[in-house]
């Protein structure tokens, strides 16, 4: 088994994320719709011609030329990072330095990125996710469907959130809105969007 397609453990216990994101989501989400994302993403690795590249590469190239790929190595790259832009006691305004200076810079401050990020999730229709990203030196706001992620949109994904319905429903039923702005209040972990922010420049 390829160590690009492993169930990586949770950086934190089942319940030390309530009561934003309860044990039983967490029990789901984790351990058996990232795990078929993983068990699925090795069977179709194999014989596809991309085995010896990074996870974000295959993503890259999967895209548009093998869908099956594409969407199991998608939703695992973007769920090896949900669990860590998650944290106990994380959220709150008080932002790394140097990425609040860009923050205010490029989206008009923290309150509109905020708000803009939260429209994102909340107006993705269907499944998908809410994306913080820097594109070509600048920060950007986004949303994409199903497994998409900026990475194929030659941007480098910061933050990200689930907005599949396996991500909320438990927790919140239909109030889609009231999850992200749970999550984004209490559960964002700013210095796992601080070092990829510093990666990507």
């Amino acid at each position: 088994m390829s160590t690009k397609f492993t169930l990586p453990p949770l950086p934190y216990a089942y319940d030390a994320l309530g009561p934003y994101m309860s044990a039983e989501t967490l029990e789901f989400h984790h351990d058996k719709h990232h795990q078929a994302y993983v068990t699925n993403g090795e069977k179709l690795l194999e014989g596809s011609g991309l085995e010896i590249l990074a996870l974000e590469d295959i993503v890259k190239e999967s895209y548009g030329k093998n869908a099956g790929l594409f969407n199991n190595a998608g939703q695992h790259y973007n769920h090896v990072h949900f669990w860590n832009w998650m944290k106990p006691n994380g959220g709150g305004n008080k932002l790394p330095g140097a990425l609040a200076a860009k923050i205010d810079e490029d989206l008009g401050g923290f309150d509109k990125f905020r708000a803009d990020f939260i429209a994102a999730g909340t107006t993705q229709f269907g499944s998908g996710w809410a994306w913080l990203s820097l594109k070509n030196g600048k920060l950007e706001v986004s949303k994409t469907a199903n497994g998409e992620s900026p990475l194929i949109h030659n941007a480098h994904p910061l933050l990200g959130v689930d907005v599949w319905e396996h991500s909320y429903y438990i927790d919140y039923r239909n109030a889609r809105p009231k999850y992200l702005e749970a999550w984004f209040d209490n559960l964002v972990n700013w210095e796992h969007v601080e070092l990829l922010f510093e990666e990507a420049r």
